[in-house]
């Protein structure tokens, strides 16, 4: 078949019976389409091809299977078959990039009202298990929308997709950029969706540090859901902890003694946590101190580690290295196995980082750079550029006052921890 451009199924089923000396028999063996079948086809006598046979005979040739799929779709103009179509190439991994196309032909038939298309097009997206596809998906529904002049369906894509690409960590900013778009279309959304997209991207403003716009999308948000659900409570959380970034303490302290009375269990353990956080911002560590220890002993895993990381900021600027010490042994009962937020990656990012600079404070150079490069990685799966120019510094400060000049090995660690950051 190379150097020939097939236009119809009937030009490829004959092709390939020429081309692999087949009789109508033998293909028939090989697909299970009946001989009268396959020569109606090969004939063009068969108007409305039924997909079940054209999908056995694509399956019985994998090296034809998308040329045959991709003439199927110019030649078909049912919907209900093409969304038969459309779930085959879904589940069928070979076949992944024949997706957009099938759901741009959907959009484009002009027996099914805009709007119909549209929705029943949403709801098999919502479907689908693979991310990758889903926002392929999306991104049609998003154009063909705009082009058409259907806002509703635009805000529709343009949430669903967010709430995917959110998740990849190392590109949050882009996807915080690429959000922002939803928020010209809220109009356009239920209750339930505005409430979900402010929500959402409040969260991802105060993971990149923007804490004024996490400030801003929270306060939205909250007027909208009255109920004190799980959501809402870490939302209202982000809010204290972004005016604590800006040093804001009137403001932690009073939308904190809101935060201690929402009906929400969740609420308990990060009041207490946020209590003491704020008592250290402000510097008054004799009170901060000993309400931290305990509550490193008391709350559960999920908030040692950012207490953990509470203290040896206390500790390191007080020069405590004792202290240190005592935090960084507990490692191993601190550090989660897999982060699963941006905060908890960089918070594991500080930990190695802290436990560098100790190590390095005592002259242990192979064991201090070792964990300089696993605070790298931590802050790299985040993309987390700032603390990679904290630890810059904090490594140039140190060959400053020891004069002692890093080994070849340790520069090449380092090098490539720094540029896997940057790529």
């Amino acid at each position: 078949m190379v150097g020939v451009k097939l236009k119809t199924i009937s030009d490829i089923i004959f092709q390939l019976r020429k081309e692999k000396n087949l009789t109508y028999a033998e293909l028939e063996e090989l697909t299970g389409v009946s001989k009268s079948v396959l020569n109606r086809i090969e004939r063009g006598e068969t108007k409305r091809l039924e997909f079940k046979n054209l999908k056995a005979i694509a399956t019985t040739f994998p090296a034809q299977y998308s040329e045959i799929m991709e003439c199927y779709l110019e030649e078909e103009n049912r919907i209900n078959t093409l969304f038969e179509v459309l779930e085959e190439v879904t589940t069928c991994e070979e076949s992944f990039l024949l997706v957009p196309k099938v759901g741009a032909r959907i959009l484009e038939l002009h027996t099914v009202k805009t709007e119909e298309s549209l929705q029943r097009l949403f709801d098999f997206t919502r479907t689908v298990n693979h991310d990758s596809l889903k926002i392929s998906l999306y991104a049609i529904i998003i154009k063909y929308s705009r082009e058409r002049g259907v806002p509703y369906y635009v805000a529709k894509g343009l949430l669903q997709k967010y709430l995917i690409e959110r998740n990849d960590f190392e590109k949050l900013e882009e996807s915080f950029q690429s959000g922002q778009e939803i928020l010209h279309y809220t109009n356009f959304l239920s209750r339930e969706e505005k409430t979900t997209s402010y929500f959402r991207m409040a969260l991802h403003a105060y993971a990149i540090k923007k804490f004024e716009e996490c400030i801003q999308l929270c306060e939205k948000g909250l007027l909208l859901e009255e109920e004190d659900t799980e959501l809402k409570a870490r939302v209202y959380l982000a809010m204290i902890n972004s005016f604590s970034q800006l040093r804001d303490y009137e403001a932690v302290e009073r939308h904190l003694n809101i935060f201690e009375k929402m009906k929400n269990d969740f609420v308990v353990v990060p009041a207490k946590a946020t209590r003491a956080f704020t008592k250290a911002r402000k510097r008054e560590y004799d009170v901060a101190i000993p309400m931290l220890r305990k509550y490193l002993e008391e709350l559960g895993k999920e908030y040692r580690l950012h207490i953990a990381d509470e203290l040896l900021e206390i500790y390191f600027q007080l020069g405590d290295l004792e202290s240190i010490a005592e935090i960084l042994e507990k490692e191993e009962e601190l550090l989660p196995e897999h982060p699963q937020t941006p905060h908890k990656y960089t918070t594991v990012g500080r930990f190695h980082r802290y436990k560098g600079f100790y190590q390095l404070s005592k002259g242990l150079l192979d064991e201090g750079i070792e964990n300089y490069v696993k605070s790298l990685e931590s802050f790299g799966s985040v993309n987390a550029l700032e603390e990679k120019d904290k630890f810059m510094k904090e490594l140039l400060s140190y060959h400053i006052k020891l004069s002692k000049p890093l080994d070849l090995k340790h520069i090449i660690k380092v090098f490539c921890s720094v540029m896997q950051i940057r790529t």
